[in-house]
Parts: C-alpha cells; sequence; structure tokens
C-alpha cells in the first residue's frame, strides 16, 4: 500500500528524547533549537555575544534556536555546547540530533511527494510536525487530521476531476501519512478539532463511509489522550467560525503561534501578532458556545447512526 510506504518510522523515546534512529528531522531541529536556546540561557550568555565569539552572523543563531534551518552542522554544535558548558551525553545526544538533519528527510521532501504538494502547503506541513498543539476549525470538511481513507478519496476525486487514480491514491496517502504526528510515541500533537455540525450531515462518499468517519472520529477522541473534539450546533446561531476555517498552531517556545489559512485560490500563512490574536479570540468563542466533549461525541455517535 502506498499508505505504508509513505509512513514515517514510528518513534520511539525516553524522557532523556527520541531514539535517533527514528528521530525525524523536524522534530530534530526543534528539540536541537530548544535545548541549545536553554544551554545558552543557562550559561547566561547572550545570543550576540556569542554569534561574536564565532564570528557568525547573528540571524545564524537565530535559525539555529527556531528551528528556521533545514541542515544543522554538528560542528557548530559542538562548538556550542564546549562554550556554554554542555555535560558530554547530553552535548553528543545534540550533535545526534544534528547528524539527523543532515543525513535524512522529512517524507514531505521526498521527490514523489514534493511534486503533488503545493509549496504552501509543503511549509505548512513542516510547521505542523514541530507543533505542540493544533487547534482546526472546519466548516464543511472533517479535518485532515481526522480522515479516514475512503472520506478522504471521495474528497480528493471531487476536486480533482480528471487525475489519473494514482495520483489520487498518493494525495490520500499523504493526507494518511499527516495523521502520524497525533500517535507519534515522541511528543504527539495536541489536536483540538471545533467542527461545525454541516460536517457531520453533509454525506461525503455515500452513507457507508459517513458512518465509518463519523464512527472513527469517536474512535479516535476515546483511544487518544491528545485529542478533543467539539461540535458547533446549528441552533448556537452566529459564530465567529462563520468566516470561514482556520488552522491555528502553537510551538515549543521560542517559535511564535500562526494561523494557517486556505481556500480554492491559495493558501498561506499568517504570524502576524494582531491576526494571531484574533483567531485566539476566535477559538475561545467557539469552544464556549460548542458543547463539552463528550456531550459532542454523542452528537457525532447520535449523527453516524442517521446516515
Amino acid at each position: 500500500m502506498i499508505v505504508n510506504d509513505l509512513s514515517p518510522t514510528a518513534a520511539a523515546g525516553t524522557s532523556e528524547g527520541p531514539v535517533i534512529e527514528s528521530a525525524s528531522p523536524a522534530l530534530c531541529r526543534l528539540q536541537l533549537g530548544v535545548e541549545l536556546r536553554a544551554a545558552r540561557v543557562a550559561a547566561g550568555m547572550k545570543a550576540a555575544e556569542v554569534a561574536r565569539h564565532f564570528s557568525w552572523a547573528a540571524s545564524k543563531l537565530t535559525r539555529l534556536e527556531t528551528a528556521d534551518n533545514g541542515i544543522v552542522e554538528p560542528s557548530d554544535v559542538a562548538a556550542l555546547c564546549q562554550l556554554y558548558g554542555v555535560p558530554p551525553e547530553k552535548a553528543a545526544l545534540l550533535g545526534d540530533y544534528a547528524t539527523v538533519t543532515k543525513t535524512k528527510r522529512d517524507w514531505w521532501q521526498r521527490q514523489d511527494v514534493r511534486d503533488v504538494i503545493q509549496p504552501g502547503f509543503k511549509a505548512y506541513l513542516g510547521l505542523e510536525g514541530i507543533a505542540e498543539l493544533v487547534v482546526n476549525y472546519e466548516a464543511e470538511f472533517v479535518p485532515g487530521l481526522l480522515q479516514i481513507p475512503e472520506y478522504a478519496r471521495a474528497i480528493m476525486e471531487r476536486g480533482n476531476e480528471g487525475l489519473p487514480a494514482d495520483q489520487i491514491d498518493l494525495r490520500v496517502a499523504i493526507r494518511m501519512t499527516r495523521q502520524e504526528v497525533l500517535r507519534r510515541s515522541i511528543a504527539p500533537t495536541e489536536f483540538t478539532a471545533v467542527i461545525n455540525e454541516a460536517v457531520l450531515r453533509r454525506q461525503v462518499g455515500g452513507a457507508d463511509v459517513m458512518r465509518a468517519q463519523l464512527a472513527h472520529i469517536a474512535t479516535v477522541a476515546d483511544e487518544l489522550p491528545n485529542v478533543k473534539i467539539q461540535v458547533v450546533p446549528f441552533d448556537r446561531g452566529a459564530h465567529p467560525g462563520m468566516n470561514g476555517s482556520f488552522t491555528y498552531l502553537r510551538f515549543t517556545q521560542p517559535l511564535k503561534p500562526i494561523v494557517y489559512l486556505e481556500n480554492l485560490g491559495g493558501a498561506g500563512v499568517s504570524r502576524r501578532e494582531e491576526d494571531v490574536r484574533k483567531y485566539e479570540a476566535a477559538i475561545r468563542d467557539l469552544q464556549a458556545i460548542a458543547p463539552g466533549y463528550e456531550e459532542s461525541l454523542d452528537m457525532i455517535r447520535k449523527a453516524s447512526k442517521e446516515h
């Protein structure tokens, strides 16, 4: 199956961090940045001071600490660890993180996958892969992180009429592979889905597919403590989600939250603090007017039986 071919190796880990052989480059970059910044702060050094010490551009250290780089040189990490006085065992682990960024690629960077992912969404996948919290409001679709293959296929076929079957297969596989962030053993993403009731009623792929899809949502919410679902019922009237679907992502410090928006015209990320605050307020409002998690799951189970 294509899905299996795409699926990243499941990470296993300890309190000290991931087993390096199975860690993804995105997670390694993030963990490395967090650890290096913490080590610098513990050493009582300013970023500008470190940059001057190595004759680096200030932006180089910033990119290292914010995971905003594709490859990290192990020699740079070793030099920083020596300057900060990082213990040898920790320094070796950080060096291993850097090595992963040089020797492995995230699944969305594979050649066969890159060709079918729009550049804006490719950038989003890198962010989704390192986010500690994702909140997705969806007005029309089941959120991608909760879709079953049959539901995803129905959407792909309707939105890409005339596309060869193998290309549809690949797009479905990509969507399924994204869901690894919810189940990985290293830092699984906290995911909150706020869904308009219309999503439960719209029959995508036929009655059997919808019953299976809604049952899957309830099962995931039951099985995974990091996944929470709320439904906004029709009878709650006007609400802030009526302006359209959106995804909010929060990261480990020092990375700042962002908002991701997409429509037929394209997709993009907003980092503006003003925009982010608006969507944070919208999330609070939506969660306040929606029933709680258990009542929402009851709505989903009931809707499943009605298809």
